[in-house]
């Protein structure tokens, strides 16, 4: 399968993901994205367009001091969305995986940000 093909493949299970899933400003689309070495997470409302929260652990200031797998960081950034949401009065999203499968660092980060008290 040509580099190509599997873009094109991604792109179509993305596509097919968010035609299913938006967020509304009582209850947002947590959005996630996992690179090579780095996991995002943020809060969008889509019917004005706006991200309402964002958290990753290449910003984090402890992520620096203390070498972190990426599974702990992953961990942490559910962890740091969740609280953040909570403080700005959001108990509820709705989980867009973005195309990743919903295993390894997707998973812990959503499993952390149940943990943590958001609701999805």
């Amino acid at each position: 399968m040509s580099r190509q093909n599997t873009q094109e493949k991604k792109l179509r299970i993305k596509r097919k993901v968010r035609a299913l899933v938006s967020g509304t400003a009582s209850r947002p689309r947590m959005s996630v994205f996992r690179s090579n070495n780095f996991m995002y997470a943020q809060l969008i409302d889509d019917s004005t367009a706006t991200t309402l929260v964002t958290a990753s652990d290449c910003t984090k200031a402890g992520s620096k001091a203390k070498k972190m797998t990426k599974m702990e960081g992953s961990i942490s950034v559910g962890k740091e969305i969740a609280k953040l949401a909570i403080a700005k009065g959001i108990e509820a999203v709705v989980f867009d995986r973005n195309g990743f499968k919903y295993a390894g660092r997707v998973k812990a980060l959503a499993d952390s940000a149940r943990e943590a008290g958001l609701k999805f």
